[in-house]
């Protein structure tokens, strides 16, 4: 499988390309602030044809340029309904604090959206996503779930969005942010899984289940968590 990402816009959020091969179809997820470019530039690197937008949740950082793209390759963008509002009234997501970010700009939803359903299974250019609500970030925020065939064993690769961070976790004062629900979508949800499970998040590095399990400070108390990640964290303050 084809997974490319970089970081993008003024919160360096991560925008993925996925595929199952070159030349095959593609999904884009969080096309954000400046994404566009790039991700025409991979599309034609591997000589990939996009078929869906994929967005882990509302926030602007992780949706600037999806009306943009979805629109100029005539596909559809993805998004739980909790969300879906912010993508023509990003506002509602980040507050009157963040106001100044988008001024008097016009944002729209792209020509087709389609909402993402809870524990449901789709299949986008010829791979399956899991699809799993963990909110508390945002409303909206959900897990998107591949296996990935590595030599003879498949792991799990895990898109979460702002769930999820290489030792922290999405921040919960913005509207719609609830630090408790936060917690428990993860305890539910991300701590559930094999400890080699991928996680690929919407900011910073990679990481995997199990080195959050061991050493992520803001999961202590959680289910399965090594008592060794204590220390003394403030909340998770990456991106919006």
């Amino acid at each position: 499988m084809l997974i490319t990402g970089f970081a993008a816009g003024m919160f360096a959020t991560n925008c993925y390309v996925v595929a199952e091969q070159p030349g095959s179809e593609a999904v884009i997820i969080d096309p954000g602030q400046d994404s566009a470019a790039q991700v025409r530039s991979i599309l034609s690197e591997h000589s990939l044809t996009p078929v869906a937008v994929l967005l882990t949740h509302g926030h602007l950082d992780h949706t600037w340029d999806a009306a943009d793209l979805c629109d100029e390759f005539s596909i559809p963008a993805y998004i739980h309904p909790e969300d879906r509002p912010m993508l023509a009234d990003p506002a509602s997501g980040i507050g009157p604090a963040l106001g100044s970010v988008i001024g008097g700009m016009v944002f729209r939803e792209p020509e087709k959206v389609i909402d993402f359903v809870d524990g449901e299974d789709i299949e986008l250019a010829g791979i399956g996503f899991d699809v799993a609500a963990a909110p508390g970030h945002s409303r909206g925020s959900v897990l998107l779930t591949v296996d990935v065939a590595i030599d003879d064993r498949t792991v799990p690769v895990c898109f979460s969005g702002d769930v999820l961070f290489a030792g922290s976790i999405g921040r919960t004062d913005l509207p719609g942010g609830d630090h408790e629900q936060l917690l428990t979508s993860i305890a539910t949800t991300l701590l559930r899984r094999p400890d080699d499970t991928q996680v690929l998040p919407g900011h910073g590095a990679q990481t995997t289940v199990g080195q959050e399990r061991a050493t992520n400070p803001f999961l202590v108390g959680l289910p399965g968590v090594s008592d060794a990640a204590a220390t003394s964290p403030t909340k998770g303050r990456h991106g919006l």
